[in-house]
């Protein structure tokens, strides 16, 4: 199965019943997907006149109870940004696919990259945060865009998930496991009326669906609890941003998920994510048959970052090496807890598409070691 089809048939078996998009490479065989499949399963697909429509219809389809997706690459990514900061503000369970192609601007469009790695963490306005997974192969690309419907809907965020064009188009095969269905969010109860407050610090408030009667106000201006404005209440505005963010940050021991391959205690550290930490793995078998104490740490959930997980296994480490096909953008996150003498350095690549090979890796190891 080709990675776009794995993603698709994994939004469909967490339950997705709303997609809205705008054809854009390499992410349309998403698209296609799902206008194949969606209607027959009783969902609803929209082709949307450009990417700004598309996620505002999906963050209204959340509200009127779907589980709902958007797919794009980086310049519709870039359009989406504004409508993904209301949709953390108003705490909207969506799941946005961004099949990263090489930027800036249209670039090489076919071409594989990983340019918006920074813009997944930190591309919209205001304090805030969500959740950002990066599968590295068709099997990934199922499991987790079904996980991330799941996560969506348990903390009431939207939750990216940040493919490359090279594990997009691959083909592996599948295994489609049983038991992704993704849970409803939390539903208010007959009389609640407080739908964006929680009396715990990083709680996550039910989510009424409109239409179920109750008294929904909905806004991306700082609200009470109930959903009422207060633009001008200190207190109401950082009791809410700082819940929003806390109860994804407060929850990165539960959202870790992390693909470890090497020794317990490396001398060298390899770090990346999508297809370039394909290169790497093997890389370090390569490394590890001629006794170099090495090991590949490859964050599934990228965002939040499981910093202190990575702190611990550098400990023993002679230098940490992050391998991405972008000019720097992973290895800033990383260095922020390595602590020295520890090296940090990186192994950049772009143009072409042309993929980071493993000899390649082999030759900046030995450099640092």
């Amino acid at each position: 199965m080709q990675g776009n089809e794995a993603c698709a048939e994994g939004a469909i078996l967490a339950g997705c019943k709303f997609f809205a998009g705008y054809p854009i490479t390499p992410q349309s065989e998403i698209m296609r997907y799902m206008a194949e499949k969606l209607p027959k399963l009783g969902g609803v697909y929209i082709q949307a006149e450009d990417e700004i429509a598309a996620i505002c219809s999906v963050i209204g389809a959340s509200w009127a109870g779907a589980k709902a997706m958007t797919a794009t690459s980086g310049p519709g990514f870039s359009l989406m940004q504004e409508a993904l900061s209301y949709a953390v503000m108003t705490e909207t369970p969506l799941v946005v696919v961004d099949v990263q192609r090489l930027g800036p601007s249209t670039g090489q469009a076919t071409k594989c990259g990983q340019g918006d790695i920074m813009q997944s963490r930190w591309g919209r306005h205001g304090d805030q945060t969500l959740v950002v997974l990066a599968p590295y192969s068709p099997q990934e690309m199922l499991e987790l865009t079904a996980r991330a419907f799941s996560i969506a809907c348990k903390l009431r965020t939207p939750v990216i998930v940040l493919s490359d064009e090279t594990v997009a188009h691959m083909r592996e095969e599948v295994y489609i496991p049983e038991g992704l269905e993704a849970p409803e969010p939390p539903r208010p109860k007959p009389g609640e009326a407080e739908f964006f407050g929680s009396r715990e610090p990083a709680g996550v408030p039910p989510m009424p669906r409109v239409g179920d009667g109750f008294n929904v106000m909905v806004t991306g201006s700082t609200h009470d609890s109930r959903g009422y404005r207060k633009t001008a209440d200190p207190q109401v505005h950082r009791r809410l941003v700082t819940r929003i963010v806390a109860k994804i940050e407060s929850r990165e021991p539960e959202l870790r998920d992390i693909d470890y391959y090497g020794v317990e205690s490396p001398e060298l550290l390899l770090v990346a994510v999508g297809s370039a930490a394909r290169s790497v793995k093997e890389a370090v078998r390569r490394l590890l048959s001629r006794g170099v104490r090495a090991a590949l740490f490859r964050p599934r959930t990228l965002f939040p970052f499981p910093a202190s997980t990575l702190s611990q296994l550098a400990e023993e480490a002679k230098a940490v090496l992050v391998v991405e096909l972008n000019l720097g953008q992973l290895i800033e996150e990383v260095r922020k807890h390595i602590k020295p003498p520890c090296r940090v350095e990186g192994l950049n690549k772009i143009g072409g598409g042309e993929p980071i090979a493993p000899s390649e890796v082999e030759k900046a190891a030995a450099r640092l070691l």
